[in-house]
């Protein structure tokens, strides 16, 4: 059971806190490397989190130009708090934030494939990307 969870757009978080989460939900992301979680927060356009009694629990963390498209780069919710609802609820919340002319997009985790469908996205077939080198 939770208690007192809470959302808040543009939040106030700390690149510890952003490393914990992501450490706790699986995700993927450079967690060792606070200067760099530090930019990734600095440089968001839009951050939603879920807190439970305090505890910062999941993130969405969005770059977007408000007018036609933007890219969910992060979604994790501890796994603790996972198939409660708090990825959809973010996930929603940001819709919000956007409105109808806003394409939402994001790249998936393959475990996580399943998942987004779910929530309401559509799987798309003609993208590209060049990765990152670190």
């Amino acid at each position: 059971m939770i208690n007192k969870l809470t959302y808040q757009v543009n939040d106030t978080i700390h690149a510890e806190e952003l490393s914990e989460v992501f450490k706790a939900s699986g995700i993927k992301r450079p967690v060792e490397d606070l200067p760099r979680l530090q930019q990734m927060i600095e440089h968001a356009d839009l951050i939603i989190t879920a807190r439970a009694e305090g505890r910062l629990v999941g993130v969405a963390r969005a770059i977007t130009d408000f007018s036609y498209c933007c890219y969910l780069s992060d979604l994790a919710v501890d796994r603790n708090f996972q198939k409660c609802g708090i990825g959809k609820e973010l996930v929603r919340l940001l819709r919000e934030e956007l409105g109808e002319q806003v394409s939402l997009i994001l790249l998936s985790a393959q475990e996580a494939m399943d998942y987004y469908p779910k929530i309401g996205f559509d799987k798309i077939d003609n993208g590209y990307k060049i990765n990152r080198k670190s």
